[in-house]
């Protein structure tokens, strides 16, 4: 049985905040550090929000199902996991926990609560490269959804942080990372014109990941109500 919405709205939102914290704040100290080395602050950055990742995914997976994000819950509705009203309230509290993470990463290296990026991240290979970050994160996740659901933490983790390196955005995937990202002018940062694209790239690749395996895995609605983790009534 699910947790009650509140507890996983709760989830959700720590989630989504701490990740933000994790990619936001990791960027910071590793611009400061690096000396002027992107592919060093790069590395840094991808190697803490890989950790993150499967760390928060196994900490909230068996309250929420771990999404941190709207396109994943899109992706849960699509496949009768998650209801469309839950859905939506889903993505608020991973946007307003992004925002949370944004501003957390700000007060702790005293930076401004908002500022806003002028990271530019445009054009046809950026777009591309959302499409494809975000439908490789649902290929994984429903690909191992069927006979090795307890591995999909380390699965996501693991692709997250091989895409941060194999594409030019550097693996946004995530619209309420995304958002938050806009409102930090550092290293992790994001134009807020670019935004829109970004979003409409993740949701597209994210929808189509998911249709691609609604035929590979006809059965996959079955066990959609698992990914990420099983959910389980909380004490």
């Amino acid at each position: 049985m699910k947790p009650n919405l509140p507890r996983r709205l709760t989830a959700e939102f720590l989630g989504t905040l701490l990740l933000v914290a994790a990619i936001v704040g990791s960027g910071i100290m590793a611009e400061r550090l690096a000396g002027g080395n992107v592919a060093l602050a790069l590395l840094a950055n991808t190697i803490a929000t890989g950790a993150a990742l499967v760390a928060l995914i196994l900490t909230f997976g068996s309250i929420s199902g771990a999404h941190f994000n709207p396109v994943v819950s899109v992706a849960y509705a699509l496949e009768g996991a998650l209801s469309w009203p839950e859905t939506f309230i889903y993505a608020l509290a991973q946007i307003l926990g992004g925002i949370g993470g944004t501003i957390l990463s700000h007060v702790m290296f005293s930076l401004p609560l908002v500022s806003l990026s002028r990271h530019v991240r445009t054009g046809p290979a950026q777009v591309v490269s959302e499409f494809t970050a975000t439908f490789g994160l649902l290929c994984v996740i429903w690909g191992c959804s069927r006979f090795w659901s307890r591995i999909i933490p380390f699965a996501v983790g693991c692709y997250i942080a091989a895409a941060y390196w194999f594409t030019a955005s550097t693996s946004f995937a995530n619209p309420a990372v995304t958002i938050a990202r806009a409102l930090s002018g550092t290293f992790a940062g994001i134009r807020p014109v670019d935004v829109p694209l970004f979003i409409t790239a993740q949701f597209a690749g994210g929808i189509a990941a998911t249709l691609l395996f609604r035929w590979l895995v006809p059965k996959l609605p079955s066990v959609a109500e698992h990914v990420l983790l099983a959910h389980r009534e909380g004490t």
